[in-house]
């Protein structure tokens, strides 16, 4: 067996997940949404400013049909494409909603398979660095390097049954919002700021690539320009 442990921070205790409690609408669709990391469950325990619980679990993954966004084989574009289908974007033009559909077809993964999807969680900072970039108002560049800033949420999520066989309850710990909500406002914060610092020095708009580049020329998973890009 292979066990990992996994953190969940919410106002409650949560001795037992369900998939079919979890909302379509989130990150990556149905599932339950946890961290490795305790002061980010912590902070997220307390981001509505309320008192709550660091729920802890252990997860043998073993056995699991893991997608990890994170691996480096995977894109910035391909999270995003996932985020469209199951999140709601506000689509403001024609352009925002062709890039939608396109991104959704070309950079999107059937995530049907898996059980469990490790990738970044789109809090307030990540999802308005998204919506940007559909808009065609932040290039890639710099959409992937705010993903970086100042780590804001890399999560575990649990989106089959299988999966949920897999987990168990240890405990849960409380969480005192007078000490976790200003640390989760702070690293919002922060990470805007650098974020806004590193748009700043980058403004070479002539060798990125902007949404409407990607619909204009059809620009795929595999073009060397976006691998370019987001690796370099």
């Amino acid at each position: 067996m292979s066990n990992i442990t996994l953190l969940h921070g919410t106002d409650h205790i949560i001795k037992k997940p369900e998939l079919s409690l979890g909302k379509e609408t989130n990150d990556y669709g149905r599932g339950f949404y946890c961290t490795l990391l305790p002061e980010m469950a912590k902070e997220w325990a307390c981001k509505q400013n309320t008192d709550g619980f660091v729920n802890e679990y252990s997860f043998d993954i073993d056995g699991l049909n893991v997608l990890n966004l994170l691996d480096g084989k995977h894109t910035v574009l391909n999270w995003i494409a996932i985020l469209l289908k199951y999140r709601i974007f506000t689509i403001n033009d024609a352009i925002a909603q062709d890039a939608k559909e396109y991104l959704i077809e070309h950079f999107s993964i059937d995530t049907t398979p898996y059980d469990v999807i490790i990738g970044y969680r789109a809090d307030d900072s990540y999802f308005s660095y998204a919506q940007s970039f559909v808009h065609n108002a932040l290039p890639l560049r710099s959409l992937a390097k705010a993903l970086v800033l100042g780590k804001l949420g890399e999560q575990t999520v649990l989106v089959s049954e299988k999966a949920f066989n897999h987990i168990k309850f240890v405990g849960a710990e409380p969480v005192e919002k007078e000490i976790y909500y200003p640390k989760f406002v702070s690293r919002d914060t922060k990470a805007r700021e650098e974020y806004q610092k590193e748009i700043k020095v980058s403004k070479n708009y002539k060798e990125d690539i902007f949404v409407m580049d990607i619909l204009r020329e059809g620009i795929t998973n595999n073009d060397p320009r976006v691998q370019r890009i987001i690796f370099e």
